[in-house]
């Protein structure tokens, strides 16, 4: 299966038709590619999942085009919720919502919760309006990878790790590379205060210029996508924070040097790109064949943090 590049009118209402008759269309996002299917499908889902080997449990995010769209999939929205919204949507936030009856267990996971988020990516919001249109009414769509290997941000990427598993009448839009590069941030907005559940680039400092958060760390009462321990994995082993050594990958901010005999993978000049171009090196790692990957973290909170929450499940 080989990406599309023309996106055209055509092709969008074509992918669009697609997901309504049951196909998969991987499809680019501000954050990472997504592999789509409608939502309210359950066949459809069940073979994304049984392509990505992901389990049942772990829910998959609903990406719709307006808030308008909200109420078909949750209940009981908080006021906070919607001043979030505002705020951030378009854009890399996902919201944990009460699920309303339409939201079925094979998307939720079987939690009474349900992942909601309006990308900001032309292309996507394109194809998810173009889909509403139609009759639909979400698109389901998780990073278009493996369960617990490193996301794409590429056409290419979606291409080589799961090409071999689309059928015919399946899609892989070819948008660019992903401008973000790291997945949205995760909020919980099912309890009296909003609580980050995953790093993104919609940080807390940004949350918190709109409402108060909760600072509770147990985390666990509600599972969403990227919150095992394990994820975002190459191949290779990843080690943070030390010296590499001959042979080894290395990604850092370009005020580190490159040791002699290492394998230089990115070497961003701002957080911005760091996130950018992560997943991307760690694909390089594996293309190289390389064992060991050392990435020294970027300082800081915000989107820094995000990086560092990926990077070290990378390495678990």
């Amino acid at each position: 299966m080989y990406p599309v590049s023309q996106c055209s009118l055509e092709l969008i209402e074509r992918a669009a038709s697609s997901l309504l008759s049951g196909a998969i269309v991987a499809f680019p996002t501000e954050t990472v590619y997504g592999l789509g299917v409608d939502a309210d499908n359950q066949t459809a889902v069940a073979r994304m999942y049984a392509i990505k080997g992901r389990p049942t449990d772990h829910p998959v995010i609903v990406h719709i085009s307006s808030i308008n769209e909200v109420d078909y999939w949750a209940k009981s929205v908080p006021q906070f919720a919607i001043e979030l919204m505002r705020k951030f949507w378009p854009g890399a936030m996902t919201l944990i919502l009460p699920r309303s009856d339409k939201a079925k267990n094979f998307i939720t996971g079987g939690q009474e919760f349900v992942g909601l988020r309006i990308p900001s990516n032309t292309i996507a919001l394109n194809l998810i309006s173009s889909f509403i249109k139609k009759g639909g009414h979400g698109i389901a769509a998780p990073s278009a990878n493996r369960f617990g290997s490193i996301s794409p941000t590429s056409a290419s990427d979606v291409s080589s790790e799961l090409g071999e598993l689309l059928d015919k009448e399946d899609l892989i839009i070819d948008g660019g590379e992903s401008e973000i590069g790291v997945e949205s941030t995760i909020i919980n907005c099912s309890r009296a205060l909003p609580r980050i559940l995953r790093l993104g680039a919609v940080t807390e400092a940004m949350i918190r210029e709109v409402t108060p958060i909760d600072l509770d760390n147990d985390l666990n009462e509600i599972r969403v996508s990227g919150s095992l321990t394990r994820h975002y994995s190459p191949k290779a082993k990843v080690i943070l924070d030390r010296e590499a050594k001959p042979s080894e990958g290395l990604i850092a901010l370009a005020e580190f040097p490159t040791p002699a005999g290492v394998i230089r993978l990115a070497e961003p000049k701002t957080v911005t790109e760091y996130a950018r171009s992560l997943y991307s090196a760690l694909r390089e790692g594996d293309t190289k064949g390389l064992q060991t990957i050392v990435a020294i973290t970027p300082k800081g909170e915000g989107l820094a943090a995000a990086i560092r929450d990926r990077i070290s499940r990378a390495s678990a």
